[in-house]
């Protein structure tokens, strides 16, 4: 797909390729999920990472964890660190396809914030806390990884997380005592 371009790639040519588009649509909604797939199950890492820190952990430095975790996943091993580049620079250059990951990234925000909430013993839905910190995880993911595929992945994305969570830690590190609005 990246030699042709995503949107000259159909699904018609996939099934060419040996999979029925009956078959391609019972896994997939759309080709665009097949590219970002990979991209996707990132979120699921995040809030597993998150988790599984240690409940007297920050929530920044907890957080950081779980980005570094998802992040270590794209950069991981030479071979592999250069076809995953290759993927995440289609799918930020393509306009579909960076559309069909902004949708996962929403339900990623939902899910860490369910789980910083549970951290910090709040509710979400009356604490604006969980959300917020979830967001600037979230973004701080995103911006990361764009500057890694900006630089054709000669930046560090551990060094680039961080510095994105030295950044917003003092933020992060702010959690009140439950039920305070913030």
């Amino acid at each position: 797909m990246a030699r042709e371009g995503f949107d000259a790639v159909t699904v018609d040519a996939i099934a060419a390729a040996g999979v029925s588009k009956r078959t391609f649509f019972r896994y997939f909604a759309s080709k665009e999920d097949v590219v970002v797939q990979f991209l996707a199950d990132m979120g699921t890492g995040m809030r597993a990472e998150l988790a599984a820190r240690p409940a007297a952990e920050s929530p920044s430095a907890a957080l950081r964890h779980a980005v570094w975790n998802a992040m270590a996943a794209c950069a991981d091993g030479a071979e592999h660190s250069g076809r995953a580049l290759r993927v995440v620079q289609l799918i930020l250059r393509t306009p579909a396809l960076r559309a069909r990951f902004l949708e996962h990234q929403a339900q990623w925000r939902d899910d860490l914030a369910e789980e910083v909430a549970h951290r910090l013993g709040l509710d979400p839905e009356a604490d604006l806390s969980p959300r917020l910190a979830a967001g600037a995880a979230v973004a701080a993911f995103d911006t990361v990884l764009r500057r890694w595929s900006d630089s054709d992945g000669a930046e560090d994305p551990a060094a680039l997380t961080d510095r994105a969570f030295a950044f917003l830690a003092p933020a992060l590190d702010t959690a009140g005592p439950p039920g305070t609005s913030r």
